[in-house]
């Protein structure tokens, strides 16, 4: 009788240190599963803060100024193809929604063009073939245009960044060139003192 007792004894022993270990690893693994949400929870999070800020920062590029000031020396054209008041269709990509949209000459001029590639100085990638930047917008720009491959510093400030950097020459050449006022086939408001737009890349508006 006594080893009987003594063996239900055991049995429960053992019996009541199963279940305790069996609790334990229950709310271990209820912990480690918690640690995985909230883990997944604060990955989203910080993956979704990261695409605002690097739209934010895409957006903010293409923010021009809408300033209609034009450099000191700038000279009026004489005889441009589409004179000061005239309706036009832009044709060209440089900004989403400029492309096929109807705009307004508002000042045209002769001088050098220039496609530029230059690093903004508020940091940021590097901006490739910008267009475009004129000859009047160069520190200490004489009277001979540079040529490709030239460095020179910005005067501009067409976009955020701009004005005070270190930038090579891509493309240069004589040109008339136009600030206009465009409204965006994406829709939004009228864009208003674009710098600039060459006469190549503008057409009658129909």
């Amino acid at each position: 009788m006594k080893t009987k007792k003594l063996a239900l004894f055991v049995l429960s022993v053992i019996t009541a240190l199963v279940l305790a270990a069996c609790s334990d690893t229950g709310s271990e693994n209820e912990n480690e599963s918690a640690d995985h949400e909230n883990s997944s929870h604060e990955n989203s999070q910080k993956d979704s803060q990261e695409n605002t800020e690097n739209n934010e920062g895409d957006h903010g590029g293409m923010n021009h100024s809408d300033s209609g000031e034009v450099p000191e020396g700038l000279k009026e054209a004489e005889n441009p193809a589409f004179e000061v008041g005239r309706e036009v269709m832009v044709n060209s990509d440089h900004m989403q929604g400029m492309n096929g949209a109807i705009g307004t000459v508002v000042g045209a001029y002769d001088t050098t063009v220039y496609a530029v590639s230059y690093t903004p100085t508020t940091g940021g990638e590097k901006v490739s073939n910008h267009k475009w930047v004129i000859h009047e917008e160069l520190e200490n720009a004489g009277d001979q245009p540079y040529k490709p491959g030239d460095e020179v510093v910005l005067t501009a400030e067409h976009m955020e960044g701009m004005n005070e950097a270190t930038a090579t020459i891509d493309t240069a050449e004589r040109s008339t060139v136009y600030m206009i006022d465009f409204t965006p086939t994406s829709g939004g408001e009228v864009v208003k003192n674009h710098k600039w737009v060459t006469e190549e890349e503008l057409s009658a508006a129909e």
